[in-house]
């Protein structure tokens, strides 16, 4: 069953385990039939004492992730409110369990 788990379910309970209450921020739309995220990049919204978190989560392809942010019109006014930023990818390693890159892009 655990294999079956969508990277963003995967990141949320990273997160958990961290201390953080999360929320998904990604919603469908089903009239497009296309997934609208925050800010148009945030899938979760992370917050813990003196922290909020904005998260992009990947199956893979990091690095593009990371470029969608980065070239968001959205990102200054996130990085201004005092939001961290992190990119979460994920993949099966050499025993097959998922492990997780986390990127800091804030």
């Amino acid at each position: 069953m655990a294999a079956s788990r969508s990277p963003t379910q995967r990141s949320l309970e990273y997160l958990r385990e961290q201390g953080y209450h999360c929320e998904i921020v990604e919603k469908w739309n089903s009239f497009t039939k296309q997934r609208k995220d925050l800010w148009g990049w945030c899938d979760i919204l992370a917050i813990r004492k003196d922290e909020v978190l904005a998260v992009q989560v990947t199956a893979s392809a990091v690095a593009d992730r990371i470029k969608k942010i980065q070239e968001s019109t959205t990102v200054a006014l996130v990085r201004d409110a005092g939001i961290r930023i992190e990119c979460h990818g994920w993949r099966k390693n050499s025993k097959g369990r998922y492990v997780i890159r986390v990127e800091d892009i804030s």
